[in-house]
């Protein structure tokens, strides 16, 4: 068969040669979107809700950590401290003992510079469950029990500044205990004693030289 009207049917010029439709993509789905406060939960340690604030200005992530002591095990630094599910109670305390990965200097909101231990938690945002790294202190004057900053944040979620609780709520009786004085919260519905926080099979990097991450 030869032309036909100045060109050449596909069937002489082979099949690699014939141009194929372009595919269409399939659009990438974006992130899930948090608020600036958020309930999270520790599923290790059995705790479902506890509420934290989202702080895109701060690096590492922070948590409130009474009674912090330090021990070894096999010649590595273990902690062991107490997590308060509810904001202005210590009640359902919930002992946590994990292994330090590092200690870093971190300057508060207030700008107070502290050399904190490090430890890797896994934490859970609605169904999603991720292991966060957290520095431990006292936040006894802050507002929330947890800040969880970009680092924890990164590749995985949007923030929306202007909302909150995107990931949903805990029944009445939870939010209701997390706003109770010492006195009347501690039902007992909102955790339970936890075991031991998992070993993160990783070691975190140092700080890069002459950085000083700023933490709530």
């Amino acid at each position: 068969m030869g032309r036909i009207g100045g060109w050449t049917p596909a069937e002489q010029l082979g099949d690699d040669l014939v141009p194929e439709k372009k595919r269409k993509r399939s659009p990438k789905k974006p992130p899930p979107a948090l608020g600036w406060r958020e309930w999270v939960g520790l599923p290790d340690q059995g705790v479902d809700w506890l509420k934290a604030k989202v702080d895109t200005g701060a690096r590492t992530s922070s948590l409130h950590a009474p009674g912090l002591h330090t021990f070894e095990v096999e010649n590595r630094e273990w902690v062991r401290f107490s997590i308060y599910p509810w904001q202005r109670s210590t009640a359902d305390a919930v002992q946590v003992e994990a292994r330090v990965l590092d200690r870093r200097l971190v300057r508060s909101s207030s700008g107070i510079t502290e050399r904190r231990p490090v430890v890797i938690l896994p934490l859970q945002f609605g169904s999603t469950v991720v292991d966060v790294e957290f520095t431990l202190t006292r936040r006894d004057q802050m507002g929330f029990r947890m800040l969880l900053g970009r680092q924890a944040l990164r590749g995985r979620f949007l923030v929306d500044t202007g909302r909150s609780y995107l990931l949903g709520q805990p029944p009445r009786t939870e939010r209701q205990a997390n706003r109770a004085p010492d006195s009347v919260a501690g039902s007992g519905t909102g955790s339970k004693t936890g075991s031991k926080a998992r070993e993160h099979p990783e070691a975190v990097p140092d700080p890069e030289p002459g950085q000083t991450p700023t933490n709530g």
